[in-house]
């Protein structure tokens, strides 16, 4: 056995293992496993051609080695991304730390209180810095939170009757030129018109029903909005603006100019800019907006004793609920990010955020009055971190460059530069110098930074923020460190125990693939660096989509989607360019089986077809006949089918090449939908099933961390004839050679965790790999098997045999007046995070163990679930106080000096004998989701604000 093997350490069955397991199951090998579970039309018949696999210390070596071709420059290039200082407890204590990134969306409230009270913080930061009523926890990125903006706006307006048909939005041509990209990606699907222009021309006609601004603008000039903003208001005109975060500790909030909704990125609150992401997006406009308002809300409710509790709110709000009917396809966030963003509020406080701002513009206007002086003049009348200076481009570039330093060159004639937290004096003094030598003349060294302020008064912050004590006591780093620790003891994550969530593969995140997002040759590079100095960048990703392409079967891969769900929608946006380019704009039909993920709707809708819902059949597949007649029936409208493949309930149909030869031959594309993609690596893939396009998970399939609910990654891959579609971006041009525009704000989207992927593959190779699939698939079956007797596994394939997850039923113990979300409570007392609860099928868990867990844990949780059937059925349908329905029992229950429930505390804590061994406390008792509702806070309140009306 090689011990030096990264497969070794990835895959939980040890080899002395595999033949109990096997024994379990009642198959003689591995082989005969698979070949009862994965129908054998559709088998590789040859192993994926990837290089060899690496080990961990080769890897290591490896992507330093990789990492030092690129080259660390002095990044003022700004356009949304600006270096930053991420401060040295949050690094450790958050984005290097398991208990933070292995935790899963907070789905089950009670086992993630820490999590949501970081969340909390975070949309307090948010809610207070733009003067709005309510913020979520989180978007993908500025340029797509934009776009969500704008599409809040629209759907808004069709409850306004003299705006019901009006579609022109307004964009003002200081918006960032990648929002603008992406904003025209997502306008021409759902109907919007865009009008790019000058605000201060803008004639506020009774054409538009909303606008969006920059603010301040794209290079810098810091614009008094307010008129504008009082008259669109007087002429029913929305206004959405993009504001940059830090600049808001300075300037006139837009909530107190009367914005309707505020959009940016936190990346400047201590996030590494990475080469463009993962960095956490803020969305913040009016509560009468909240039905309409993208991703998620953390909000204040009760537990069953009436204490505080937190958990998401207004989760029927959530776009994979709403399907069709959805306004956004978004069901995801940048949790982690936006957990060390909230922090660095937290870390700095309200006088730390002023100190941090005000250096930032005195550093600006030091150099602006420096080159002044020159004879170099800078252009802009009102700036809070951006100046823009005339001058010859050619020179100061060379000067520049010599001195490892990126300005951003408009012109050939105008350069601008953009300044940020870790700018020194020194750096001041070599940029000035730059100039000088550009223009051949001498200057004197500065020794202080100017006290002049270049912001008018009547556009300057008067109001106070972050006034609660959290924002106010955690400011040395003994404080913070012991903060940051008491929430995440607050929260169950991978670290503690095997989080089984079906469809949502929440496998190891293995160390080794995890330590380069630390080192600074892969982190401190922007995204709009010249591509020679991001050399490493650029072979790590063309290597990643090669790989990415190899494990597909497809022709071509872009890695720019942030998320699973704009993957999808990217995949349909490709697919309707190609309808497009052979002159059948008309088709616009998606055929989706009833069972797909609630994002497949939703990302349709937005990509402007019209879903056709198909059949599932009794045995839980879909229905081949009911497809073939909807396919017919639409041939000539037919754009594509979206298909989940192992299908959603957890079985592979044999009937796939006939489903996608069904689509072919009248005149649609597939479209598989990879959330599955666990179960195909290295067995089958989309190409051979007969795909035309699949998105994949990164943050499933390939390693990157859930880390609360995001960072993810949603590349597509597609076939040949879709190549020349994939998304491009408008400062670093990528993509097809018939591009169509950004699907989101930085070339290769969140290139710096595209790492933890490429790691991954490059350390499993093609048998690791292989043999991960092949151990997802044993280890679901090992569970059913176990479970057997005790719970009925809903589908099943032709032999009997479950995919890489099983859905297993729960309906039948509302006789004994015990729900699924009972069993989901209780299996926390018993130390695990529960399954997906109610998905596909409402009343029942969906189980994937994935193939990182061992034997000794998959028999915990086997036993765990066995326990808890037999509770059940010693439940008194009448009674209500049982260990269920009482579920999850914590700490101040079991020590608390009366006990007066009809059960022993000792079985309500530690049923099995396991548990004492690593007991997890849930924080809190049941939360109430109805009284949250009902009282929607979404910030760190006064105590007051927690009283029932």
């Amino acid at each position: 056995m090689r011990t030096d093997a990264f497969a070794l350490r990835h895959i939980g069955p040890r080899e002395n293992d595999l033949q109990h397991m096997l024994k379990t199951i009642g198959t003689e090998s591995m082989e005969q496993l698979i070949y009862e579970t994965l129908p054998d039309d559709i088998r590789l018949k040859e192993p994926l051609q990837l290089d060899p696999a690496m080990t961990e210390y080769e890897y290591m070596n490896h992507i330093r080695e990789l990492g030092a071709k690129n080259k660390i420059y002095k990044s003022y290039i700004g356009l949304g991304y600006h270096a930053t200082i991420v401060p040295g407890p949050i690094q450790r204590n958050i984005l290097e730390n398991p208990g933070w990134y292995t935790a899963y969306t907070p789905y089950q409230a009670e086992i993630a209180q820490g999590r949501l009270e970081a969340l909390l913080n975070f949309q307090t930061t948010i809610i207070e810095l733009t003067g709005m009523e309510i913020a979520n926890a989180s978007l993908l990125d500025e340029s797509t939170s934009a776009a969500e903006a704008m599409a809040l706006l629209f759907d808004v307006r069709t409850r306004e009757q003299k705006k019901n048909n009006v579609n022109k939005f307004f964009v003002s041509e200081e918006i960032l030129p990648q929002t603008l990209s992406v904003l025209e990606t997502r306008s021409i699907p759902i109907g919007v018109e865009l009008v790019v222009g000058n605000h201060e021309e803008f004639d506020f006609s009774d054409e538009f029903f909303g606008a969006l601004l920059q603010y301040p603008g794209k290079f810098g000039q810091v614009y008094d909005y307010a008129s504008f903003i009082t008259k669109a208001k007087e002429n029913n005109i929305k206004i959405a603006v993009a504001a940059d975060i830090l600049s808001l500790v300075k300037l006139v909030p837009p909530g107190e100019l009367g914005a309707d909704v505020v959009v940016g990125t936190t990346q400047r609150f201590g996030i590494p800019m990475g080469y463009g992401g993962p960095h956490a997006a803020y969305f913040a406009t009016k509560e009468e907006y909240k039905r309409s308002m993208p991703g998620r809300i953390i909000g204040v409710t009760v537990d069953a004793n009436g204490n505080r509790a937190l958990r998401m709110a207004l989760q029927t709000r959530e776009q994979h609920i709403k399907r069709e009917k959805a306004t956004s396809n978004i069901c995801t966030a940048q949790v982690l990010l936006a957990v060390m963003a909230g922090m660095y509020a937290v870390y700095h406080g309200p006088k730390g955020l002023r100190y941090i701002a005000n250096k930032i513009h005195r550093s600006a206007v030091t150099t602006a009055e420096a080159l002044n002086e020159l004879g170099v003049y800078q252009a802009n009348s009102s700036f809070f971190d951006t100046i823009v200076v005339k001058t010859d481009v050619a020179k100061v570039q060379a000067a520049a460059e010599a001195e490892s330093i990126n300005f951003y060159y408009i012109d050939r004639e105008t350069v601008s530069i953009s300044f940020n937290e870790t700018t020194s004096l020194k750096d001041i003094n070599n940029i000035v110098q730059i100039f000088a030598e550009a223009i051949g003349r001498e200057i004197d060294p500065i020794t202080e930074l100017s006290g002049e302020s270049t912001i008018p008064h009547e556009i300057q912050r008067t109001s106070d923020f972050l006034q609660h004590e959290v924002f106010n006591k955690y400011h040395s780093e003994t404080a913070l460190m012991r903060y940051i620790k008491k929430l995440e003891r607050r929260d169950l994550a991978l670290n503690h125990s095997m989080i089984s969530l079906g469809s949502c593969t929440m496998k190891l995140n293995a160390a080794t693939e995890m330590l380069p997002l630390s080192l600074p040759y892969w982190n401190s590079i922007h995204p709009f660096a010249p591509m020679e100095q991001a050399e490493g960048y650029q072979i790590m990703l063309k290597k990643l989509e090669e790989q990415l392409n190899v494990i597909t079967g497809f022709a071509g891969t872009t890695l720019q989607p942030n998320s699973g769900a704009q993957g999808e929608y990217a995949g349909l946006m490709v697919i309707r360019a190609y309808h497009q380019s052979n002159g059948d704009d008309h088709r616009d039909i998606a055929l989706i089986p009833a069972s797909a993920h609630g994002t497949n709707p939703a990302s349709a809708i937005m990509a402007g077809m019209k879903v056709v819902v198909t059949k599932t059949s009794e045995n839980g597949n879909i229905d081949v006949e009911d497809l073939r007649s909807k396919a017919e029936q639409y041939k000539d409208r037919l754009s594509c089918l979206m298909v989940t493949y192992p299908s959603t309930h957890g079985v592979y149909e044999a009937s796939i090449k006939e489903i996608t030869k069904i689509i072919h031959d009248n005149g649609g594309q597939v479209y598989m939908d990879g959330a599955n993609m666990n179960a195909q690596v290295g067995l089958t893939n989309p190409a051979t099933i007969g795909a035309d396009v699949c998105h994949l998970n990164l943050h499933k399939t390939f390693a990157i961390p859930h880390g609360g609910g995001g960072p993810g990654v949603g590349p597509i891959c597609v076939a040949e004839h879709l190549v020349p579609f994939l998304p491009t971006n408008p400062i670093v041009p990528t993509g097809g050679s018939n591009a169509i525009t950004a699907i989101s704000g930085a070339p290769w989207g969140s290139a710096l965790v595209c790492l933890i992927s490429y790691g991954y593959i490059t350390m499993l190779g093609e048998e690791g790999l292989t043999d991960s699939t092949k151990y997802a698939i044993l280890n679901a079956n090992y569970i059913k098997e176990k479970l057997k007797g005790h719970y009925q596994t809903l589908y099943t394939g032709e032999m009997g045999r479950a995919a890489h997850e099983m859905i297993i039923e729960c309906r039948p113990f509302k006789q004994k007046g015990i729900e699924v979300t009972d069993i989901a409570k209780r299996l926390m007392d018993y130390g695990f995070h529960a399954p997906t609860v109610s998905f596909p099928v409402a009343g029942t868990l969906m189980i994937e163990p994935t193939e990182s867990e061992n034997v000794e844990e998959l028999d915990r949780f086997c036993d765990a679930m066995i326990a808890i059937r037999k509770e059940i059925e010693e439940v008194d349908a009448d009674d209500k106080n049982n260990v269920l329905k009482n579920a999850p029992h914590t700490l101040a229950m079991l020590t608390a000096d009366e006990w007066l429930l009809p059960y022993t505390r000792e079985k309500a804590a530690f049923p099995l004998d396991y548990i004492a061994d690593n007991k997890f406390w849930p924080a809190v008792r049941r939360v109430d989701d109805a009284y949250g509702d009902r009282n929607l806070i979404c910030s760190c309140a006064p105590i007051e604000a927690y009283m029932e009306n």
